[in-house]
């Protein structure tokens, strides 16, 4: 379903590691926005709603609404830093296109 990079897991923990509540899910989402019409969304949730898919990859547990599923099915994350920063990166195999800053995407 959703695969991280063990680099994007470490990264996703460290990011968690913030948060007081122990059952803090990372939530993977899409919207309408970019330049290229829908842009990737991470979060931070107490709690999946009950509708949720819910997975576990590198031992992180990914939620995710069941409408955004078509978007991000077999995705992957991983995380990478540079001299400008870190940040993550986006491999979608339901990506028809992806704009240069790789953040937003058209689907197919």
């Amino acid at each position: 379903m959703i695969h991280l990079s063990k680099t994007a897991a470490t990264e996703v923990k460290r990011l968690k590691s913030k948060y007081p509540n122990p059952n803090t899910l990372f939530r993977l989402g899409v919207e309408s926005s970019g330049c290229s019409g829908l842009s990737y969304t991470m979060a931070f949730d107490g709690a999946p709603a009950s509708e949720d898919a819910v997975c576990e990859s590198e031992g992180v547990q990914v939620a995710i609404d069941p409408q955004h599923l078509k978007y991000l099915n077999e995705i992957t994350i991983d995380y990478s830093e540079d001299l400008m920063g870190g940040g993550f990166r986006f491999h979608n195999p339901n990506a028809a296109q992806s704009c240069s800053c790789g953040n937003s995407f058209s689907a197919r």
